[in-house]
């Protein structure tokens, strides 16, 4: 794991200055990588290639980067881990390649040499974000893994001088920042989509002129100036064979084995994952996918797994009790530390730098505390994020069907009045009434803080199709507010992938998107720029391509059941961990934003909206954000969800402009 950068400028370019800027750009990633760094240049095509790293597999110096091919042609910085890199050499050796090390690093750049880019992409099981340059054709490579776990931005710097451009490209927007001629004018409608869904949907960046590189995508960059852009995995393709239309839907699985064949899809998942010269260990919150994770990991172990778990004493937010629960009963080597409201309040100043785009998910800052709580003892941590996604289990992939089936059939009238019943009440008035029903509701049907979804709710009974159903709901501001002056409405990657896709069912139609867009662009980047940011490694054995291409296969029974999300990974679970220690309402993994900005935060709230700074800069029509901020603040209504966006946008502003 670690930082890469780099610059092209096709005219060729003087050695020192490459040199320099390579380098340069590159320590802006150090704390991806803060084991070793390199720069390798070729002078004459005006490339120059940085690297920062975090040593993993092969500690030696056999494993430094940027690497080149035993033939000489190609050089490769690489930011990732490949899960299948043993096997690929073992193909290789047979092909009487010679290897100089035992890296993964070193697997990738020979097997580029023997089988070619596209071709060797297809090949490996992981995440990754890289460059490959090769030396004869003066070609640059640029791809992403399957998934999107790891980042890469792209843009064009022009030449101070007025002569050519130069590609620009790297793990995060701190090392294309530090070129000197980085465009940083800001996209306004990028800026109005960040408001929107709370991060910036991929390809654009916040910066007009920078753009960030899709996953499943290869990139290729020639000497006269072309790009050409190509899929090496396709979403669409490859999650075809069930739920859409062109084929039909794969017959019911008997439970039984379906269980019994992912349990030994995942095994091996999480086994290849445990492959380290460093410390390993994982993050546990006492949830079914990080319990899953863990339980797994202690039977593949022959030693008590290191768990990492961030208490918070707040009520509602803490799951720390669980997740020592689930460690006491396999036998994990825990380690837990509470939070005080204060220290996870600290951590808000950190986030325009740590996060150098505007972003917007709260719980980014606990995600940073048990990274950092991790850090302290380990160099990996295995995590289960990608369950929600691709198992169904998020609560809107658990009701959205039937909804959608029960909706249709009834007249508009009674469309309108059941949206006005839902709205009679606060979402806060909505929470009292829940708190008075919750003992006599089954543990799945809990909800906590239940009038907000039951505002979403209100939000989409009107909705025409499952893809306008979506876009309310993930929407924190109403998709047709012109927040942001002189924006305009365009289609992101996940728009394109998700656009005239006909599945079988609504659920199935949210999880797609969910795949394509909310888990690359908010779950991933939380995760990877809070570990990278404290040079930790983080491991996801429920994104490996081969289980989420398994489980999209699966009959959305074997998901999503009796209003149940991730049915087939609960079974699995109940294997190793009683169901009475998982089996409670879903919580997430969150701060009280909300009563913050009430409180000790609300003054600086107050600077950053102030009405007179917001018009002087531009961005934002001020009366909507100041109406939300009063109502907030007057305990009228709960308006963080709106107010987080904005907040982490002015921060980001205050740091970075």
């Amino acid at each position: 794991m670690c930082g890469i950068a780099g610059c092209w400028q096709t005219g060729g370019g003087r050695a020192d200055d490459l040199r320099t800027l390579a380098g340069r750009m590159a320590d802006a990633l150090a704390h991806r990588g803060p084991d070793d760094a390199g720069v390798w240049m070729d002078a004459a095509a005006g490339l120059a290639l940085g690297f920062r790293r975090l040593a993993i597999i092969d500690l030696s110096e056999t494993g430094h980067q940027p690497m080149t091919s035993g033939n000489g042609r190609f050089v490769l910085i690489f930011n990732g881990e490949i899960y299948n890199f043993r096997e690929l050499r073992a193909e290789l050796e047979r092909r009487h390649v010679t290897f100089r090390g035992t890296s993964d690093t070193e697997v990738i750049i020979e097997g580029v040499a023997a089988w070619g880019v596209k071709e060797t992409l297809t090949r490996l099981w992981g995440m990754f974000a890289l460059a490959i340059w090769d030396r004869d054709e003066r070609q640059l490579w640029l791809a992403r893994d399957r998934l999107g776990k790891k980042p890469l931005y792209l843009g064009r710097a022009p030449h101070a001088a007025g002569g050519v451009a130069s590609w620009i490209f790297g793990s995060e927007l701190k090392a294309l920042r530090a070129h000197p001629t980085c465009p940083t004018s800001l996209d306004r409608s990028a800026l109005a989509a960040f408001v929107r869904f709370g991060y910036v949907p991929t390809p654009w960046s916040i910066y007009d002129g920078i753009e960030k590189i899709p996953p499943g995508q290869l990139v290729r960059l020639t000497a006269d100036g072309r790009r050409i852009d190509e899929p090496y995995w396709d979403a669409r393709a490859a999650l075809r064979p069930a739920g859409f239309p062109e084929t039909a839907t794969a017959p019911d699985a008997a439970p039984d084995v379906a269980i019994n064949q992912l349990e030994t899809l995942l095994a091996d998942a999480v086994s290849r994952r445990l492959i380290a010269d460093v410390p390993l260990g994982a993050f546990l919150s006492g949830g079914i996918d990080s319990s899953l994770i863990v339980a797994l990991m202690q039977t593949a172990s022959g030693r008590p797994v290191r768990t990492f778990t961030m208490g918070f004493p707040v009520d509602g937010y803490d799951e720390a009790a669980a997740a020592r629960a689930v460690a006491r009963h396999l036998g994990t080597d825990h380690t837990e530390v509470y939070v005080t409201a204060a220290a996870a309040r600290d951590v808000i100043p950190r986030l325009p730098r740590l996060y150098d785009e505007p972003f917007a998910d709260s719980s980014q800052i606990p995600t940073f505390l048990v990274a950092q709580l991790a850090r302290q003892h380990v160099t990996v941590a295995l995590t289960g994020d990608g369950g929600d996604e691709v198992f169904g289990g998020y609560v809107r992939h658990a009701w959205v069907d039937a909804v959608w089936t029960r909706s249709r059939g009834v007249p508009r009238p009674l469309r309108q009045s059941a949206e006005w019943l839902l709205r009679s009440l606060s979402p806060e008035s909505w929470d009292r009434v829940g708190g008075f029903v919750e003992p006599a509701l089954p543990a799945r049907w809990r909800q906590r803080r239940p009038g907000e979804k039951l505002h979403k709710l209100a939000d989409i009974v009107h909705a025409a199709h499952p893809r306008e159903m979506y876009q309310r709901l993930v929407s924190l501001w109403p998709p047709d507010h012109r927040l942001v002056p002189g924006a305009s409405a365009r289609p992101s990657w996940a728009d394109a992938l998700t656009d005239g896709i006909a599945l079988d069912s609504p659920a199935r139609h949210m999880m797609f998107a969910d795949l394509v867009g909310y888990l690359p662009d908010d779950v991933l980047v939380k995760v990877d720029r809070a570990t990278m940011g404290v040079g930790l490694e983080a491991r996801a054995p429920l994104l490996d391509h081969r289980v989420v291409e398994w489980a999209w296969r699966l009959p959305m029974a074997l998901k999503i059941r009796h209003g149940e999300g991730k049915w087939i990974l609960r079974q699995i679970l109940h294997r190793h961990v009683p169901r009475a220690l998982v089996d409670r309402p879903k919580a997430g993994f969150a701060v009280p934003v909300g009563d913050w900005l009430r409180g000790p935060l609300r003054a600086w709230g107050e600077a950053l909206l102030d009405e007179p700074t917001l018009r002087r800069q531009g961005f934002f029509d001020p009366a909507p954000i100041r109406a939300a901020w009063t109502r907030h603040v007057a305990g009228a209504g709960r308006e963080e969800s709106r107010l987080w966006p904005i907040l982490m946008f002015q921060a980001w502003l205050a740091e970075w402009s």
